[in-house]
């Protein structure tokens, strides 16, 4: 049975979830294609920039993302605090830079005020759109209706572009958080599309790793840059101050990352070393496991990632009767 979108996203058990789409019959629309021999690669560059866009707009965070060649995957995290923080003038900016407003909307933002009789209208207004502005499903809305809009109108055709509505997972922890970071980040190598990591282009991790040495390289142009695009920082011992971010250090992601992405290419098999990356250490998760996760993640889980009984636990509250991937939750979670 289908459980609904609205059951299968829920901010008040996690903030984190995994969202993926595909082009419609998996063709290449977004790259090379075989059949036509035409290129889509530009195609890619506009699914990123839009998620760049939405993501200043809406109030998600963007982990990582992953953008291929008939689809993409995406990582994200609800800000609810910032999303209820929103005065009424935020939220009617933000909602005007994706679609037309309502003229007592536009007015209330021009004038700074609203005659009494119109007020109840604008309050209906602003707690709808700000409802949406922390809403997954309209962030992804956003993003597909204008991908296809725009890929139509090039080939000039009309009909579906994409498969269909987006798949979701919800991560409920740091170690379904960060293992499937770690796929997405890794599809391409997965993939043999690039050898490298800082050659893996439309990619969350290339920008972490250019942007990384960036702000080393140059403190000041960093600091000058604060207004562009930011992915959703990794905090590691920051955390316990409450600063918004993933609780791991980039450097100790970066390692983890480039020590997965070695063992599972194929032109380098080479061995395993018995020196673990830091983050499994203290995870206390295996080397194995870890690997068959980055993997296969996605051939593990349905749509919640977690410790076994936190996944049972989600699975009942959305009404499902069957949860699938309970060897690989206590693989993930050997304690």
């Amino acid at each position: 049975m289908t459980i609904s979108r609205r059951k299968l996203i829920e901010p008040q058990i996690t903030p984190f979830y995994h969202v993926i789409n595909r082009c419609v019959r998996r063709a290449y629309l977004c790259g090379d294609d075989p059949y036509n021999g035409k290129n889509y690669q530009h195609r890619r560059g506009w699914i990123v920039n839009r998620i760049k866009q939405l993501a200043a707009v809406f109030c998600i965070d963007v982990c990582a993302y992953a953008v291929m060649s008939n689809h993409y995957h995406l990582v994200l995290k609800i800000d609810t605090e910032q999303q209820q923080k929103l005065t009424p003038e935020e939220v009617i900016s933000r909602w005007l830079q994706l679609f037309s407003g309502h003229p007592i909307a536009v007015d209330f933002l021009k004038e700074g005020q609203i005659a009494a009789d119109k007020q109840q209208a604008l309050s209906t207004l602003v707690a709808e759109w700000q409802q949406r502005l922390g809403s997954i499903s309209w962030f992804m809305r956003c993003l597909n209706e204008e991908i296809a809009r725009k890929s139509n109108k090039e080939d000039q055709c009309k009909g579906t572009f994409w498969e269909g509505r987006f798949k979701s997972q919800a991560l409920l922890d740091e170690q379904a958080l960060l293992s499937c970071m770690m796929y997405v980040d890794l599809n391409p190598i997965r993939a043999g599309v690039t050898p490298s990591l800082e050659q893996s282009d439309f990619t969350s991790i290339q920008q972490r790793i250019r942007e990384h040495y960036q702000t080393k390289t140059s403190t000041q142009q960093s600091s000058s840059n604060t207004s562009r695009f930011q992915l959703l920082p990794f905090v590691g011992a920051e955390h316990q101050a409450k600063k918004a971010g993933i609780n791991f250090v980039f450097t100790d992601y970066l390692e983890l990352i480039d020590w997965t992405g070695r063992c599972i290419r194929n032109d380098k098999k080479g061995f395993i070393t018995p020196n673990q990356p830091k983050i499994l250490q203290q995870m206390g998760i295996t080397a194995d496991a870890w690997l068959e996760h980055s993997e296969q993640f996605m051939e593990h889980y349905a749509n919640v990632s977690g410790r076994w009984s936190r996944m049972c636990a989600f699975k009942q509250r959305i009404g499902g009767h069957w949860c699938k991937g309970k060897l690989a939750s206590h693989q993930l979670h050997p304690s």
